[in-house]
């Protein structure tokens, strides 16, 4: 192990969390990066203590596709939810919770179908049954339930088994 690695053990998410930190603070004064350093530092030794498996991502290019998908259907959904809030009386809303079994198992690939799930506006992701295999979400406009399901299921989990598993 060099010796950079043993002070700064993940020099990567040291960077990302210090470049975070600047631009919280929208400031790169000595005071801002000194303390943006320690606080990226213990980040990273946080990570140390928790000891995390390896991502192993299988297909680059399938995630280059999924990270689009994500983008396209971000806008859209910030679209709808805000034709829907703003829609007044005239929009009803038909919000309500579903499930969906998932054949998707890979830890990593099951916390970035979280992520896309909670970061789409109207869905948000409630409950993961591991025994089952089970996605309990919250749907603000929850019209058909088999169209959900379809989306998730081939818009995100396919793509996310071709990446992670």
């Amino acid at each position: 192990m060099s010796a950079l690695r043993r002070v700064v053990p993940y020099p990567l998410l040291f960077l990302a969390l210090l470049a975070m930190w600047l631009l919280l603070q929208q400031s790169v004064a000595p005071g801002t990066l000194i303390f943006g350093a320690l606080v990226a530092l213990g980040g990273c030794w946080a990570m140390v203590a928790l000891s995390p498996q390896p991502a192993r991502i299988r297909r680059i290019g399938a995630a280059v596709r999924l990270a689009g998908r994500v983008f396209v259907d971000v806008f859209r959904s910030n679209l709808a939810v805000g034709t829907i809030v703003l829609g007044g009386e005239h929009r009803r809303t038909h919000s309500g919770f579903m499930t969906l079994r998932l054949e998707l198992t890979n830890r990593y690939g099951l916390a970035v179908l979280a992520i896309v799930m909670t970061c789409t506006p109207g869905t948000l992701w409630v409950h993961y049954d591991p025994m089952r295999r089970t996605l309990l979400l919250h749907v603000l406009d929850l019209v058909d339930e088999s169209e959900w399901v379809r989306l998730i299921k081939l818009r995100y989990e396919t793509l996310l088994l071709e990446i992670f598993e």
